[in-house]
């Protein structure tokens, strides 16, 4: 078959099948090119897929990577299950062996212990939308006035990020928290994803962004000996064993909040507002438990 009638049988563009096609034959599959009028695409006669070629560690990648949560959440709970067993039944007994040992020994549980669980009710619709590429009409909460608008959507692809769900949809692309769709309204009108939109590439430019937009400011701080920052560049330990460190932050007030917990472990220096406003705090606070005799302490 040409590119033309295989993007025509598959509904895709011709450069997604020449892309498509140089990926198969990269991963061995045996596809053969004629070029011409009368050429085209052939398969190998005979060819048939093997699971027996996963090597040792492709079979417990494949196991680690079974996620039931958000396989349910996605309405495909059962499906994975049903895939998982199919595929553990045609190992070989020696990598089904060590499918067993992974799936035994590593369980995945994305959201954190403080962060309940989003409902996500209007998820399964969403998916329905991407797979299918139709249009969807929603009425989403967004956190800045107006904060209920209309968004007509095209959505590209989902993104789970600890434990919450994403939809990346064009205009644009943007991003959206599914669980702040209030009203989804599924239609019949399609849309073309771009073939040049890469889902993982956009996601890591879109955190790398949203990070950089957070780092508004830089304090500069001395942190006690065994005291440390995730975020804390430029480390230079002083004669007394303190360490100087530039520490970039979102807003003076994140910063007060972050580095009040650190409690006498940390001593900022720069910049002044953050300074005194860390300052007018700890004075406060003296002041109240320095008049604790007066509400019954010793």
């Amino acid at each position: 078959m040409t590119a033309a009638q295989l993007a025509e049988e598959l509904e895709v563009s011709v450069r997604t099948i020449y892309r498509d096609v140089e990926a198969l034959s990269a991963a061995g599959v045996p596809l053969y090119g004629d070029a011409g009028h009368a050429g085209g695409y052939r398969l190998l006669d005979g060819y048939r897929t093997r699971l027996t070629g996963l090597t040792t560690d492709e079979a417990e990648a494949l196991f680690l990577a079974g996620v039931p949560g958000p396989a349910a959440e996605l309405g495909l709970g059962s499906v994975l299950a049903a895939a998982q067993l199919k595929v553990r039944a045609a190992l070989p007994p020696e990598l089904r062996t060590h499918a067993d040992r992974i799936s035994g020994r590593f369980h995945l549980d994305a959201p954190g212990w403080y962060a309940g669980a989003d409902e996500t009710p209007h998820l399964p619709a969403v998916a329905d939308a991407v797979w299918n590429g139709r249009v969807l009409r929603v009425r989403y909460r967004r956190w800045r006035e107006p904060t209920d608008v209309e968004r007509r959507l095209e959505p590209y692809g989902l993104v789970l990020k600890a434990g919450r769900w994403y939809v990346v949809a064009g205009p644009g692309p943007r991003t959206y928290r599914v669980d702040q769709i209030l009203r989804l309204a599924d239609t019949d009108e399609e849309f073309t994803r771009p073939d040049d939109f890469d889902l993982a590439a956009y996601w890591t430019a879109y955190q790398r962004d949203f990070h950089d937009r957070l780092r508004t400011g830089e304090a500069v701080v001395r942190l006690a000996p065994g005291v440390t920052l995730d975020r804390a560049v430029d480390h230079r330990t002083e004669k007394d064993g303190w360490t100087r460190v530039s520490v970039p932050f979102e807003s003076v007030d994140h910063a007060h909040a972050e580095f009040l917990r650190l409690g006498t472990g940390i001593e900022v220096l720069a910049p002044t507002e953050l300074r005194e406003k860390i300052a007018r705090t700890v004075a406060e606070l003296a002041e109240r438990y320095g008049n604790s005799r007066e509400h019954g302490g010793d």
